[in-house]
């Protein structure tokens, strides 16, 4: 393998991709690194200059460029890009520089794309910049073309379509990968048989003949697991369907092939805390690759010998963060090489040594930067580049002309200077634990400074929702909006945060609107304990599971924030688990766990009434923000309907509402959530205030919506 270095990398060039309906690639040859310049590592800077603010758009939009992959033999790239006011797929030829456009969807968007073969490729539909509604999901599907546009099939119908036919129930059907040999089939899971029935079927791209091959099912299966050659041989099933306990009984079945019986590899009880997931088959086709704590804080992957029954050596295991995914394959081979880990940044471990080396010399070429490469069987790979403050630029690799050839960027608009370092540090609570985080500061902060500071609380509250890297999640989007605009964010995760251990996540059950919520107010603390935060000058936001922690605080921790916008929200917990309106109530174990979390026995609704701020709206101090779209059904319109009813009856209406018609468990059109941010940025701004703002910082965010109403009560619904 050819080293990537000063003296193999000949030019680094970037291409220009012309808008002229179909894309072409014009090559320059300017290095942008001296042939005798050695690799250095940069660090991120304390401060930076502070550039003028991009427009609030540019923060929400969905990137311009995505998803590109190169094709088996090297020689083709495919990439959604915009083409007619929607993402559709297009092909470049490497060799000839000639684009073209193989979709004009115009109602749809293409929202995932697949090689089979270099010849062809299978593509799913979706809604992008569109209300999140009932009808953002009408999408879906599968499809297949060639590259050059010739023998469209349709797998499989959109949800639209089976919605016009009145069909009993919704069949999906899912890529899972091209079968092993062949360039003209692919295997998919669907439930064709039945609506809660996943299998695995064989697809003809040519005919669309689908051959089922998991007949013989060895009782309720949750999962399948698929070896290199694409046989699903190894099942999760389940005991007890909707078992209400947080991880019910379960058995790991295995067989030697397809037509071979099935085998019990493993059995766990309730609650076991033995219990191991997998994740991938060994490179001898006979043991497993798990996710497994094995005695540990944290969950790792671990090789298990399926013949002694027990688990082999460790395959990657961090003191902090749990690894129960990430691992990169080589899809020649469709074997695990490697494993990447989001811990406080993003760090790649490669198990082959061909692959450490070009990582490493990668890493080299792009200090500071996480870096990752999809390998063809040719010379050229294709090369994502990313970090906290650079959004993800592609580049071409080839390693026989030794050139590394930019692409595409996913964002033209964003450059570093518009963003600022993603900070991580431990929280550390009142009651001695833990928790990584981040914070951001503007760049233009000087040490001593103390700013305007919005705690954002993550939603869920029991996923882990913002990671390392620019403009990639809803916290991440916002804190690096706020900071633009002169503000410090706090970006803290809290106990019963997945990915962080068990200690943590298992600290938060019964705890909602107590001691979750006590981590929120150490956040505020930390940044006052820091010296970046004016304790006069701290808010809080957040959606869903953040929304009802604005909601609560604004009753609970009146002496620690000044303000709190609050969306999504969840106001009378009860109501929340009771309601037929949700969209998850017809689940036994949804319900079971959510009571869990707030601490709920049997029918005693009291810790949950204690914690329901529509239930203490009379004792709410803080000026408040409310938004929600009213086609919500993860928290349905009538928990801010309560709130709002309940805080007007007590003579203490909300500031501000925003309903946005169409919009779901958060707000899909571009459009409405520009009024969204600009909006909150004038509450923000009315009541904590920046201490500095460039002149025309307002304006320039706003995207030409009208200034928010500052009259209390003022509603904003269309």
């Amino acid at each position: 393998m050819p080293r990537l270095d000063s003296s193999c990398v000949r030019s680094i060039s970037r291409p220009l991709w012309l808008a002229s309906g179909l894309v072409a690639l014009l090559l320059q040859t300017t290095p942008l690194w001296a042939a005798d310049a050695a690799p250095q590592a940069q660090a991120a800077p304390a401060t930076a200059a502070a550039a003028a603010p991009l427009p609030v758009r540019t923060y929400v939009e969905p990137p311009r460029f995505a998803q590109p992959s190169i094709s088996p033999d090297g020689r083709y790239l495919a990439v959604l890009a915009p083409v007619g006011g929607r993402r559709n797929l297009m092909v470049v030829d490497l060799q000839t520089r000639e684009g073209k456009a193989l979709t004009g969807q115009t109602d749809f968007d293409v929202v995932s794309l697949h090689w089979v073969g270099s010849d062809r490729l299978v593509f799913s539909l979706g809604r992008l910049n569109s209300p999140t509604g009932p009808e953002s999901g009408d999408g879906g599907g599968l499809f297949t073309i060639r590259r050059d546009g010739k023998d469209f099939r349709k797998l499989s119908p959109t949800l639209r379509e089976q919605l016009a036919r009145m069909e009993g129930y919704f069949r999906r059907m899912s890529y899972l990968m091209p079968v092993p040999g062949s360039e003209r089939e692919i295997l998919v899971s669907s439930n064709f048989r039945s609506a809660k029935v996943q299998d695995i079927y064989r697809v003809n791209l040519d005919s669309g003949e689908k051959k089922l091959l998991t007949f013989d099912q060895p009782g309720d299966v949750r999962g399948w697991l698929l070896d290199p050659q694409g046989v699903p041989r190894l099942a999760t099933v389940v005991d007890k369907e909707d078992d209400p306990r947080e991880f019910g009984g379960a058995k790991v079945m295995l067989r030697a092939a397809i037509d071979a019986p099935w085998q019990v590899v493993a059995r766990f009880e309730p609650d076991d805390g033995r219990r191991w997931q997998p994740v991938a088959f060994a490179d001898n086709g006979k043991d497993l690759i798990v996710a497994a704590r094995n005695g540990r804080d944290t969950t790792g992957l671990y090789r298990f010998d399926v013949a002694a029954g027990k688990m082999a050596e460790p395959l990657a295991v961090h003191p902090r963060y749990d690894i129960s995914g990430g691992l990169l394959y080589d899809t020649k081979i469709h074997q695990a090489v490697g494993v990447a880990i989001a811990d406080e940044r993003y760090q790649v471990a490669y198990f082959d040594a061909g692959y450490a080396q070009l990582q490493a010399q990668f890493e080299a070429l792009f200090p500071g930067k996480a870096v990752s490469f999809e390998k063809s069987a040719g010379a050229r790979s294709l090369v994502t580049v990313w970090s906290d403050r650079s959004v993800p630029t592609f580049y071409i690799f080839d390693a026989e002309k030794k050139t590394l050839e930019e692409a595409l960027r996913s964002r033209d608009e964003v450059e570093e200077e518009h963003l600022v370092t993603m900070r991580p540090f431990l929280l550390k609570t009142r009651d001695g634990l833990e928790i990584p985080s981040y914070y951001f500061l503007p760049a233009n902060y000087q040490p001593g400074q103390r700013l305007p500071t919005v705690v954002h609380v993550h939603g869920g509250p029991h996923v882990r929702a913002d990671t390392w890297g620019a403009l990639n999640s809803f916290g991440v989007r916002e804190a690096q909006l706020l900071a633009s605009r002169g503000y410090a964010v706090v970006l803290p995760n809290y106990r019963i945060t997945p990915g962080l251990g068990q200690k943590i996540y298992r600290a938060g059950f019964g705890e909602i609107g107590r001691k979750l919520s006590d981590d929120h107010e150490d956040a505020a603390h930390w940044a006052v304990a820091q010296g970046f935060a004016d304790a006069q000058r701290v808010c809080i936001s957040g959606a869903s599971y953040g929304g009802y922690a604005a909601l609560w605080a604004s009753i609970r921790s009146a002496d620690v924030f000044k303000c709190a916008v609050a969306g999504l929200v969840v106001s009378d917990m009860k109501l929340q688990l009771t309601s037929n309106r949700t969209d998850f109530s017809s689940s036994e174990y949804s319900v079971a766990q959510w009571k869990r979390m707030l601490g709920v026995v049997g029918d005693d609704w009291t810790r949950a009434q204690e914690v329901s701020p529509a239930l203490h709206a009379e004792r709410s101090k803080l000026p408040l923000m409310i938004y929600a779209g009213d086609a919500d059904r993860r928290t349905p319109l009538e928990q801010t309907k309560a709130m709002i009813s309940a805080l007007s009856e007590a003579g203490k209406p909300a500031e501000l509402v925003m309903i946005k018609a169409g919009e779901g468990h958060g707000y899909g059109k571009v459009e409405n959530n520009v009024e969204l941010y600009t909006r909150m940025l004038e509450f923000l701004d009315r009541h904590i205030g920046p201490a500095t703002r460039a002149s025309g910082q307002a304006a320039a965010g706003a995207g030409g919506a009208a200034a928010a109403a500052s009259t209390p009560g003022a509603v904003v619904a269309n």
